[in-house]
């Protein structure tokens, strides 16, 4: 909502403060500001100038010599345009100027002719073209006010104006007018709001006799109001209008659709203006469109109708779609002398139903789905009323035809002093918590500590007593809220020790290399279960989804990290590492009950160390990503055996794939993707691994001490010919179990598959350490360990030493 602090100030005194000042408030108490704009801050050196002379270049057809009165001088300049006149009050942009668009304006020669300066449009000054009256559109500005010369263009044309944006939330559609914005200046600044003027003279002649209302939608058209105006002279509205206008973003059009625009601006009220000499009826009937009905839009779009849609019709044809867009057949133009005027109360839902429908989003439209005041509606027909006899010198015939149902009402909502010192953490007084309601002007009752309060239709978000808390906190001010504990934390209290796992996970993971994404949580039913570690489970649709490829909740992390992979590796990123920590989702017996899972999962794709001189560039592989997972798991400390042990699973690398367990429960996977889908993502070898958090994150074992040794130990290195099926990680277990006590580490350090093997044979070397931590041990025992190790290999995998 775009709010001019010029025209704030008609309905509320905000004189007492700067609009940045004024700003700073609404955003302490609520409502952001986006930003403060001035368009006068670059219009420097612009002024009005008197046109005293316009005569023809002497060698160009299409340009003019004007002697143009600035004030102090008289100074010649060369205009273009075609609409420049003798006798005109204009823009003048002087020597040293720099108008909005960058251009420079100095003393220069035109066809042998000087020039001292420019006249401009309203474009040129930095008003955007859409939103210039169309008929100045194609040439300069003209002032039809009465101005002086000299008078800086800023001020002449009110560009000194600021311009307020604010950012609303849905809640809070009592701002998208100016008179709602008042309300909430003045209760800022504890001053009153001052309505304008809604008086009518009325002729002798009665609405009712022109026209008759029927509201067959009384559901979804509470209440319907016309008016009947003659003798209307259709004309370009006047200046500080049309600049209110342009400062909102809308363009000037005429009187009469100005006037309408005007008011929506200012009440927060839509309304329509129909030409009443084209409805070819006397009545206005508010029905639901039948099937296959048709409506040739203000847009110049013919629109079919949605049976169940509501429209204003004249009895039979339908004019208007209600609350979206009127009807070309009955559109006021510059012939029009007679209008109906309308202001009607449409149901929010309707109206959101059909524009969304249609794909037509307008003013109108984006305040009545959010709900209008219905005491303004009547009084906003007033206003325009009251504006069409001024400055269209409408007569306006006597009453207004309308039917009315059930509206809105006034809510009583009951709040007491404890209650909201209680949520607000304050100690706000009973006499403090009623000013707060004088300001916001809430009429109420109070008993004690209890207040019933009057909420006015205005304000459809105050429905329960938080609400009303949540105002007097705003008012009260939310940088006076003392900074407390909430009395239900405990007195010891910090990071649970599953967010403390989470986090070193996180700096474990980013100390590797891997940078952290965040992927949506809704995908599409084929990437839903993609990689999924769960069995026997429901996948999860949600009720309105964004659109098919946000139609589901994941079961897996992957799917998102490798189209962030394929992102980035299209955008020539060489080095692509990414995790994510996050949750998905499961269920087994409907999506009430779901289930939310903490994932750890992760990406690897490209290479790991760039080429120099001293070394050669690597590329990532699968020990790469399982180091990585190694890593994870040591620094958290799992409470476990954790072991590795080839698998097989959709998508992955059949031979190239192992799933993570801890004392024999799978916890996740690491693996390379399959060829066949890092192609169908056009991604090259990449390696991933995903593992399930719960049941262990969090649950540390805790840190036992060992004493340097004070004795030597000593090594002893073995290599054993086994079947290339057998596990490398299953003959360290065999080997740790026989050696005993003594062996305190068994570390592989070569892997042989050649022809000096028997086929289907593969050599394992293995550097075995010993050590005793209360003596010093003799080649005998060391040989005793290492022979019981050979034995239980030979027994347990059919292992031979290798001479």
């Amino acid at each position: 909502m775009l709010v001019s602090y010029e025209w704030l100030n008609d309905y509320v005194n905000t004189k007492q403060t700067t609009a940045e000042e004024l700003a700073e408030k609404i955003t302490r108490t609520g409502i952001e500001v986006e930003h403060v704009d001035r368009m006068a801050a670059s219009l420097d050196k612009v002024v009005v100038g008197y046109v005293e002379q316009c005569h023809p270049h002497p060698d160009a057809d299409k340009l003019n010599l004007c002697q143009v009165n600035t004030g102090r001088e008289t100074v010649q300049i060369v205009c273009g345009a075609k609409n420049v006149a003798a006798g005109q009050h204009v823009v003048v942009a002087q020597p040293g100027a720099k108008l909005p668009g960058g251009i420079k304006i100095k003393k220069a020669k035109l066809r042998g002719e000087v020039s001292e300066g420019m006249i401009c449009s309203l474009s040129e000054l930095g008003v955007p073209q859409a939103l210039v009256p169309k008929e100045v559109a194609d040439g300069i500005y003209v002032f039809t006010e009465d101005v002086d010369s000299g008078t800086p263009a800023a001020k002449a044309l009110k560009l000194d104006d600021a311009i307020i944006e604010l950012g609303l939330t849905p809640n809070r559609s009592d701002c998208l007018s100016i008179l709602g914005t008042a309300y909430e200046t003045a209760a800022i600044l504890n001053t009153d709001v001052k309505w304008p003027d809604e008086s009518v003279e009325e002729s002798d002649l009665a609405t009712s006799d022109a026209i008759s209302v029927t509201v067959e939608a009384t559901a979804d058209n509470p209440y319907y109001s016309a008016r009947i105006l003659e003798n209307v002279t259709i004309a370009p509205s006047p200046f500080w209008l049309q600049r209110r206008l342009i400062s909102a973003g809308i363009r000037p059009i005429n009187n009469v659709v100005d006037i309408t625009n005007y008011v929506l601006l200012e009440y927060g009220q839509p309304l329509h203006a129909f030409d009443y000499d084209k409805l070819d009826s006397k009545e206005i009937v508010v029905r639901h469109a039948k099937a296959n009905e048709s409506l040739i839009t203000l847009d110049g779009q013919t629109r079919t109708l949605m049976e169940g849609e509501l429209v204003i019709t004249n009895g039979e044809q339908p004019i208007a779609i209600a609350g979206v867009m009127g009807g070309q057949s009955t559109e006021v133009t510059p012939q029009t002398t007679t209008i109906l005027l309308e202001a009607a109360y449409f149901a929010p839902i309707t109206v959101r139903a059909t524009s969304k429908a249609h794909g037509l989003r307008s003013e109108s439209s984006a305040r009545f789905e959010k709900g209008v005041d219905p005491v303004r509606t009547k009084k906003a027909s007033e206003r325009a009323a009251h504006l069409l006899q001024k400055y269209a010198n409408a007569t306006v015939r006597q009453g207004i035809v309308s039917q009315e149902n059930e509206l809105p009402k006034e809510q009583i909502v009951k709040v007491t002093v404890s209650h909201a010192n209680a949520l607000l953490g304050t100690d706000i007084s009973a006499d403090a918590i009623a000013a707060t309601f004088v300001a916001l002007q809430f009429p109420y009752t109070q008993d004690g500590e209890a207040f019933a309060v009057q909420v006015p239709t205005r304000r459809p978000d105050i429905t329960l007593a938080q609400d009303l808390i949540e105002e007097i906190g705003r008012l009260y001010g939310y940088d006076r809220i003392p900074a407390t504990l909430p009395a239900t934390l405990p007195k010891q209290f910090g990071l649970t020790d599953k967010q403390k796992a989470v986090r070193k996970a996180r700096r474990v993971l980013e100390e590797a290399g891997l940078n952290e994404a965040i992927t949506y949580s809704l995908t599409s039913k084929k990437k839903a279960t993609q990689f999924s570690l769960y069995k026997d489970v429901q996948t999860i649709a949600i009720a309105m989804p964004m659109s098919e490829e946000r139609h589901y909740l994941r079961q897996s992390l992957l799917p998102h990290l490798l189209e962030a992979a394929a992102y980035n590796q299209h955008r020539k990123v060489t080095k692509r590492a990414l995790y994510e920590i996050s949750s998905v989702y499961t269920t087994v017996d409907g999506p009430e009950n779901y289930k939310e899972h903490l994932h750890i999962a992760g990406v690897l794709s490209g290479i790991t160390t760039e080429q120099s001189w001293q070394h050669a560039k690597q590329t990532v592989d699968f020990y790469e990503a399982k180091g990585i997972v190694e890593l994870l798991l040591n620094e958290l400390h799992i409470n476990g055996d954790v072991s590795f042990h080839a698998d097989r699973q959709p998508d992955l690398h059949p031979g190239r794939t192992a799933a993570i367990s801890v004392d024999g429960e799978v916890i996740g996977v690491v693996a390379q993707l399959h060829p066949f889908a890092a192609a169908e993502q056009d991604l090259e070898e990449t390696y991933v691994f995903e593992l399930m958090t719960t049941g262990w994150l969090g649950k540390e074992k805790e840190d036992e001490y060992t004493g340097v040794p004070r004795f030597p130990a000593m090594s002893r290195d073995i290599a054993v010919v086994v079947d290339q099926k057998v596990a490398s990680g299953e003959i360290q277990k065999a080997i740790l179990t026989a050696g005993g006590s003594l062996l305190q580490k068994a570390k592989l350090f070569d892997v042989y598959e050649g022809d000096k093997l028997p086929e289907g044979k593969k050599s394992l070397a293995y550097s075995l350490l010993y050590s005793a931590p209360e003596r010093t041990l003799t080649d005998e025992e060391v040989t005793a360990a290492n022979d019981n190790v050979l034995t239980k290999l030979k027994e347990t995998f059919g292992a031979e030493l290798r001479s």
